[in-house]
């Protein structure tokens, strides 16, 4: 299928399946079921893809990496998510590849030299710190409760978060937190860079969850105790986080929606496979009708998706927010690769549960994809909004409402009562 990429994209995207398929997929089989994988097999796998000459695709070339643009990388992120490991290998996994955009979109040069060379080489790493136990941000971030006093030229934070991707081993953290307490939150958050060797940040613990990554991904509870950090880690303007988490949200929901879209593709690849070799009740089941018309509907639906993507990008790309088209894609992906990722497990049967193949971990990392990034939800809620803004009530010009009659030949309705008089003169209205 072609989706008219544009620049770099189509041929980085098959370079990268190539190193996918030959040097990462073999990793990751071997550790299937007993990993997480240890650093150093990532560290080689980087190492590999630097002497391909694909890593780090998404950053610009100055700080280390391919400084491929927005639309160029969706091939190359699908590609490297038909691996668990393949993003991780190619330095353009969440939350990093989605933190580095940010501050190379935001930050100042002085931030961007400090931070960016290191995180692009991987030789530190990083945590977006906005999410909030209950009664703090969670859906609805207008509830955030994380706060940063000036004090001087200092910025004090207090604050609890957790779920922050990847903070338990962070460097720096892009903290969310309220700056002016008198504003409504749209006007008065911003993001502040925190090194997390700052006094009074405590990691409270990685919390346990479901679909425990293969490449050990983390997920961290934070507090933040009289943090002092000076003003000028401010990333971007101040009092303007909302925007910026804005900036960084709708890209980094769309190199989501290719990377879990890269997973589903390869499930069922495999759940195709399996059924042509797999022969029940006198026949290949690969010649039954049920699951090949499922899977013909799980393919159309990638299709889509692919589409959808593309179509936000080119709408980001053009200097639009695409905030409706963003939601539509990120909540129709979300439940796409989910369902087409549920059938391949499905058709495996007990290879499907089991850790042989890699299903079962696609199956336990797909689900947090209907809530991370904004539940489905609260994307329907946006979309809806959207829906129901200006309704088209001239549409409706033509029904009965209770007291209006029609008038024969006239095509219009008078609020009236049917009378004798009216019926001897031809008018008609139908009895109430």
């Amino acid at each position: 299928m072609d989706y008219e990429d544009i620049g770099q994209g189509p041929a980085v995207a098959g370079e990268v399946q190539e190193f996918v398929e030959s040097e990462v997929l073999p990793v990751e089989r071997e550790y299937l079921g007993s990993g997480p994988v240890p650093d150093a097999e990532i560290a080689a796998l980087r190492e590999e893809a630097r002497e391909r000459g694909l890593y780090a695709p998404q950053v610009p070339e100055e700080y280390g990496g391919l400084g491929l643009g927005f639309r160029e990388m969706l091939p190359v992120f699908e590609e490297a998510g038909r691996s668990l490991l393949g993003p991780a290998a190619l330095r353009c996994a969440a939350p990093d590849e989605g933190n580095m955009h940010t501050i190379e979109l935001a930050g100042t040069e002085e931030q961007k030299d400090r931070w960016l060379p290191a995180l692009a080489r991987g030789e530190i790493s990083s945590g977006f710190a906005m999410t909030e136990p209950s009664d703090g941000a969670g859906s609805d971030p207008k509830m955030l409760q994380t706060t940063a006093q000036k004090d001087g030229d200092e910025w004090v934070i207090n604050g609890h978060k957790w779920w922050t991707t990847g903070g338990v081993d962070a460097d720096v953290l892009l903290t969310f937190a309220r700056t002016d307490h008198d504003a409504h939150p749209y006007e008065g958050c911003s993001v502040i860079l925190v090194p997390a060797d700052t006094p009074g940040v405590e990691v409270i613990r990685g919390i346990p969850h479901m679909g425990e990554t293969l490449e050990g991904t983390e997920h961290a509870e934070i507090r933040f105790n009289d943090v002092r950090v000076p003003v000028e880690n401010t990333l971007g303007e101040e009092d303007e986080g909302f925007t910026l988490v804005q900036q960084r949200l709708g890209p980094a929901r769309l190199t989501h929606c290719m990377r879990f879209a890269g997973m589903a593709d390869r499930a069922l690849d495999i759940a195709t496979a399996y059924l042509a070799e797999r022969d029940g009740f006198g026949e290949s089941m690969a010649d039954k009708q049920g699951p090949r018309f499922d899977i013909a509907d799980h393919r159309t639906s990638l299709h889509a998706v692919r589409t959808m993507v593309r179509h936000a990008a080119a709408q980001i790309d053009a200097g639009s927010e695409a905030r409706i088209e963003v939601a539509m894609t990120k909540t129709y992906t979300a439940n796409v690769v989910q369902d087409a990722i549920d059938s391949a497990l499905q058709y495996c049967g007990g290879n499907g549960i089991g850790r042989d193949l890699p299903l079962a971990n696609f199956y336990e990392n797909v689900r947090q994809f209907r809530i991370i990034d904004g539940a489905d939800e609260v994307h329907k809620r946006s979309i809806a909004r959207e829906a129901f803004s200006e309704p088209k009530t001239e549409e409706l010009e033509a029904i009965t409402r209770y007291g209006e009659f029609w008038r024969d030949g006239s095509g219009s309705r008078q609020p009236t009562c049917r009378t004798r008089v009216e019926k001897e003169r031809g008018a008609w209205a139908p009895e109430v």
